[in-house]
């Protein structure tokens, strides 16, 4: 579990470009939202709202700021979370490959190429790093 958070008041503002910077880029991990496109919709609806409250005056930037933790802690994994605050990536699990079937070696190369793709799009998302 990530430790979300910590979004301070003075620092909102470069908080709610950097996200919506990263939401709408298209290279970005944060584009998907982990749910699809009809969560990444709602997750860039609910940043823009949030953004709009906040500029307008309608929020205190204490409000917005924790409101904008809450936006984190639903949308964000904690990669990407780490990425953003600038922090060094959060610890990776590995696996020894002794003793493991060719049917657990096909599913950890699998798992793998995963992580690799992961971590080619948390490359992207270090542009947008707030931190």
């Amino acid at each position: 579990m990530a430790v979300y958070g910590g979004i301070q008041a003075h620092e909102l503002e470069r908080w709610l470009n950097a996200l919506t910077n990263a939401a709408y880029d298209r290279r970005c991990p944060l584009v998907k939202v982990h749910g699809g496109n009809a969560r990444a919709r709602t997750a860039r609806q609910d940043l823009l709202h949030l953004a709009n409250n906040y500029r307008c005056g309608e929020a205190s930037p204490e409000d917005s700021a924790a409101a904008l933790g809450r936006w984190c802690q639903t949308y964000l994994s904690e990669p990407e979370w780490y990425v953003l605050v600038g922090a060094r990536k959060a610890p990776a699990q590995s696996h020894s490959e002794e003793g493991l079937t060719k049917e657990a070696r096909t599913k950890q190369e699998l798992a793998k190429q995963e992580l690799a793709k992961q971590e080619q799009s948390l490359t992207v998302l270090q542009q947008h790093r707030v931190g």
